[in-house]
């Protein structure tokens, strides 16, 4: 499948639009693979990924199943006591974030809520990925920051690490609106199982058809249905930066 889609990005939040193939994506996924481990991130290791809906988000997802490590994906919804809050749980060895969000009207700042969280956290964090986008500009702390697409062209491809059918995939933590945040662990294997089964089982999705999950990469559809069940089943997955409503207006969605 290495020339068809595996993921459209349509973001009318900025007017962009990227056909990524999955020979492309691989690419990417190695490459940023490449740059974990260049930052010492290794098998079993924690990541944490506070990103807004753009290709970077399942391409860092993605790199970190490559080379077994764990990632644990925070909605870009979340300010930094929220994500302070996961920091201490997850206790990642690198944390990968962007220079903003955007959301209709407004330009959200990732980088202050993430140095803010740093501050705030017990655990100590001692790398964090910044992708910039042109919308805002993100300060990096001199030997903690590293900009992604610096870090692409230095870092090599890192090759697939083999891990057990019971070793973690992600954390993904719930809400936290009953108490402490719980992190819900899936595994690699039988996640893998599931979300391939159900494509068809459920959603009657054979290889080669585009599909779309109307959700974020922050929440457990995202993790699901964005980018591993579409893409184990050899589906084109869209990545949508938008919302249902003002961009432009209800109708998008159809």
């Amino acid at each position: 499948r290495g020339d068809q889609a595996a993921i459209i990005y349509d973001s009318p939040i900025t007017g962009q639009q990227e056909t990524i193939s999955y020979r492309v994506l691989r690419d990417r996924v190695a490459r940023f693979a490449g740059v974990l481990k260049r930052h010492g991130v290794d098998y079993g290791d924690r990541v944490i990924i506070y990103l807004p809906m753009i290709p970077e988000a399942a391409v860092a997802m993605l790199a970190c199943a490559r080379i077994g490590a764990i990632h644990s994906v925070v909605f870009g919804g979340f300010a930094a006591a929220e994500l302070a809050t996961r920091i201490d749980d997850a206790r990642p060895k690198l944390i990968v974030s962007a220079s903003c969000g955007i959301e209709p009207g407004r330009v959200v700042p990732y980088k202050p809520l993430l140095d803010e969280a740093i501050e705030l956290a017990e655990h100590p964090v001692e790398t964090c990925i910044i992708k910039a986008r042109p919308q805002a500009e993100a300060h990096l702390i001199a030997g903690r920051d590293h900009d992604w697409d610096q870090e692409t062209v230095i870092a090599g491809d890192a090759a697939c690490v083999s891990v057990r059918a019971t070793d973690p995939l992600y954390i993904l933590y719930t809400s936290g609106t009953t108490g402490q945040p719980k992190g819900v662990v899936r595994d690699n294997g039988g996640h893998a199982v599931a979300m391939h089964y159900s494509m068809k089982a459920i959603y009657d999705i054979d290889p080669g058809d585009v599909y779309w999950a109307a959700s974020d990469v922050g929440w457990v559809v995202g993790h699901s249905y964005i980018v591993y069940a579409p893409l184990l089943k050899g589906c084109t997955t869209i990545l949508y930066e938008g919302k249902p409503v003002g961009t432009p207006d209800p109708g998008a969605f159809w």
